[in-house]
């Protein structure tokens, strides 16, 4: 059985190449973000990826997380290797150094979060959502707060929730009604029930903080009502250390297709008469301060999707350098080949490998551009770069996560019939990943973003300079490379068919809204292939580059990025252009169906 090997080579050069971590170190703000260091920082991460979390991922699939007299318990080796991970520092890599953290660029975050993904997503939960709790009260709390909660959950030695959803409020969160009342000390009163909240009870950190959307008194229907509070398990005692317990606890845990290793809870609050909670951020904007968490965890989301694919990728490729069935086509061996040598099981290792590059690709550049506005030097070029990550966040969230399921369903598929047994592990790749299209907003959301929202954003420059720098590549790789003629000819056309696509966009927006919102998965779709294809097309080029220079340390895997970008511009990138004509197709034929006759 292949476990999970830290892919540095992939990381290290969609760093470097595609996306631009030597300009972010010629900042200001992320200078310490030298390559020798960063190479040993990304060296060490999988080595403890590899070596400690991924073993404990399929027996922790197995045992599962059990709740015991309202306290969780985790499967074996978890607690032990996420003190690991926090004794190591790696929960603070992007955070701010005034509050423990190493301030390096969250680019750099990025590849680490695929590394502890990869090897085991149901124990990475509670990192990925504890740095969420970190940007908010970063970016929302007062000086107490901040003082009170930063360097804990920086530290790990504190996780952090987010707690949004309820039994009738799913997606539509304008509808909860968990309530806050005011208490005379100046804290509140938080009482309702929460559900799918990951690692709302569990026994890995010594406190949860957890971060709770209620309505408080007289306050309006619908999301402006609504606001955010810090309500932890535990409240702390003001120096330093834990008081007495919250009112607050796990009632049970969900019973899921897959992340077993992570538990999810339902969460009740204020049974004995209210949990404490504070504000954070103005009362009624709540909303507005957790969307600083759910973009974090957007993104987060889209690496979790990468993070599954690449661990799917590695199985299936030594399941299929190992198998031995029928004999390939031009086999001069006898007996049966290797399934890795015939051309459909090829073909399908070949589309995991590079729709999980391109995904990393579209991730990391998004993580490059919230750098650049943390990093920029003033409010134009700050602007500049959160129009980009505007636009880039729901691809990143949706194509990503996508990319994930259909590169785990491949996985199974590779495998052959031991692919639907559990003991081979690719079932659990596929089970794991399924959640992450639902998570943190539905890809159904995210596409509806990208087309009712970020079609618009600014006057419509920051989606249209996204799209001028596609053509840019399609320009210079045409100049630069004449192995790539028939990959250039489909790079240059899906950028003009994803044009015509924005401007027939643009057109239903101003007159037919429920057109664009029909059409919004596949224009979403659209942009992850183009811009998937342009970033691998984009690194085959620099590839070329440094293979013609000679001197090259591993030529073999830089020619391998040259035959991956052109696979998927010569395989892949014509489904592109093809989204077109349901784009162009109108709503109409979505609701030909009547509603009660859908079934039936």
């Amino acid at each position: 059985m292949a476990e999970y090997s830290a892919p540095i080579k992939d990381i290290r050069f969609t760093l470097e190449h595609i996306a631009d971590l030597g300009g972010l170190a010629r900042s200001e703000l992320y200078a310490s973000a030298e390559p020798e260091l960063v190479a040993q920082v990304l060296t060490e991460a999988g080595k403890l990826a590899s070596e400690t979390w991924a073993p404990l991922n399929q027996p922790g699939d197995r045992q599962g997380c059990v709740l015991e007299n309202g306290v969780v318990r985790s499967p074996d080796g978890f607690a032990e290797a996420y003190r690991a991970f926090t004794d190591g520092g790696w929960n603070g890599i992007a955070a701010d150094p005034a509050y423990g953290g190493m301030g390096l660029p969250l680019l750099v975050g990025t590849a680490t979060d695929e590394m502890w993904n990869a090897a085991n997503m149901g124990l990475s939960l509670c990192p990925l959502l504890t740095k969420g709790a970190v940007e908010a009260i970063h970016a929302h709390g007062t000086n107490e707060q901040k003082q009170t909660y930063l360097a804990k959950l920086v530290g790990g030695e504190w996780s952090g929730t987010m707690n949004l959803t309820e039994p009738q409020a799913g997606s539509d969160v304008g509808a909860l009604r968990s309530t806050a009342e005011p208490a005379a000390d100046g804290s509140w009163r938080i009482k309702g029930q929460k559900i799918f909240i990951s690692h709302g009870e569990h026994e890995l950190a010594e406190n949860i903080v957890h971060l709770v959307l209620a309505r408080t008194p007289d306050s309006p229907e619908g999301t402006r009502g609504i606001s955010l509070f810090v309500v932890p398990k535990y409240l702390p005692d003001g120096a330093g250390g834990l008081g007495q317990r919250n009112d607050l606890r796990c009632v049970a845990l969900e019973r899921k297709l897959g992340l077993h290793g992570g538990p999810t809870c339902v969460m009740s609050y204020g049974d004995g008469g209210g949990a404490i909670g504070w504000l954070l951020g103005p009362e009624r904007q709540g909303m507005r301060c957790m969307f600083t968490m759910m973009n974090a965890a957007r993104l987060a989301v889209g690496v979790q999707g990468v993070a599954i694919a690449e661990r799917a990728t590695q199985r299936a490729v030594a399941y299929a350098l190992e198998r031995r069935q029928g004999q390939a086509l031009g086999a001069d061996e006898p007996g049966p080949s290797p399934i890795v040598r015939h051309a459909d099981v090829r073909r399908m290792l070949m589309t995991m490998k590079a729709l999980t590059e391109a995904a990393r690709a579209v991730c990391y550049v998004t993580a490059e551009a919230i750098d650049r506005a943390r990093a920029a030097g003033d409010d134009e070029e700050r602007e500049r770069a959160q129009g980009r990550v505007e636009v880039l966040t729901p691809i990143a969230k949706a194509w990503s996560t996508d990319v994930g399921c259909e590169v785990t369903s491949l996985g199974v598929q590779v495998h052959g019939g031991m692919g639907f047994i559990e003991e081979t592990g690719a079932a659990q790749h596929y089970r794991d990943v399924r959640v992450l299209p639902i998570y943190e907003g539905t890809n159904g959301i995210q596409a509806m973003d990208l087309a009712m929202r970020k079609l618009g954003l600014a006057g419509g420059e920051p989606l249209d300079a996204l799209l001028d720098g596609l053509d840019d590549i399609g320009s210079a790789i045409q100049e630069a490379d004449t192995e790539f003629h028939m990959a250039t000819a489909n790079l240059v056309g899906a950028q003009a068919a994803l044009r015509g696509a924005t401007d027939r966009m643009r057109d239903f927006l101003g007159r037919e809204p429920n057109a664009a919102a029909a059409a919004a998965t596949p224009y979403l779709k659209m942009w992850g292939l183009t811009l998937g294809a342009h970033l691998l097309a984009k690194g085959a080029m620099k590839a070329r580059e440094l293979l013609n220079a000679g001197g090259a340390v591993d030529a073999g895997h830089l020619q391998d990025r040259i035959a991956v970008a052109r696979f998927f511009c010569e395989q892949l990138l014509p489904e592109a252009p093809a989204q077109l004509a349901a784009i162009g197709a109108g709503a109409d034929i979505l609701y030909a169906v009547p509603e009660e006759r859908l079934a039936g």
